[in-house]
């Protein structure tokens, strides 16, 4: 059964080879190289009860997670937020990515937030398909913004309105 709560600093090591496999093999992020121990300790601590950071633990180990940052950093923009969400490869497929998105869009509507981001590069069908089971709109696309793997990569921007 899988466990989703907030993320401990403990929790660290497993998110940080969560996403190091991300860097390494997929496009779901634009880092070309693996972060450090450090790294992920300063990244954890940019997490508060404003931006939350949860996983989902399975046999007490985390397989996945998902947060909620800061879109930008202009006041109008203060209820808009940008979603992440990482999984472990051996996990995905599996449900995970449904379970985190049920409880950080619960998460944000009580936050007060209106408007939800993520961005997914073209090509990760998974990812979309779960954006859009969760009502996220495809609202465009930035076009050859990132390059990795040699080839330039697009980003679609989902976009879900809270009600």
């Amino acid at each position: 059964m899988v466990i989703v709560r907030d993320a401990h600093v403990n929790d660290v090591p497993e998110m940080t080879d969560i996403y190091n496999n991300a860097v390494r093999t997929t496009t779901a992020t634009f880092d070309l190289e693996e972060q450090t121990a450090d790294e992920r300790q300063m990244w954890f601590h940019s997490f508060n009860d404003q931006y939350p950071l949860i996983v989902a633990e399975f046999n007490g180990h985390v397989v996945g997670y998902c947060s909620l940052s800061p879109y930008r950093s202009k006041p109008a923009y203060a209820k808009t937020v940008e979603l992440s969400v990482y999984i472990a490869p051996n996990h995905r497929g599996n449900g995970v990515g449904s379970i985190l998105l049920e409880e950080i869009i619960k998460r944000a509507k009580k936050l007060g937030y209106h408007t939800i981001l993520g961005g997914v590069t073209e090509g990760n069908k998974r990812s979309m398909r779960l954006h859009e089971k969760f009502g996220f709109e495809n609202v465009g696309c930035l076009k050859e913004v990132g390059f990795k793997f040699g080839n330039w990569q697009d980003v679609h921007f989902y976009q879900l309105i809270l009600k």
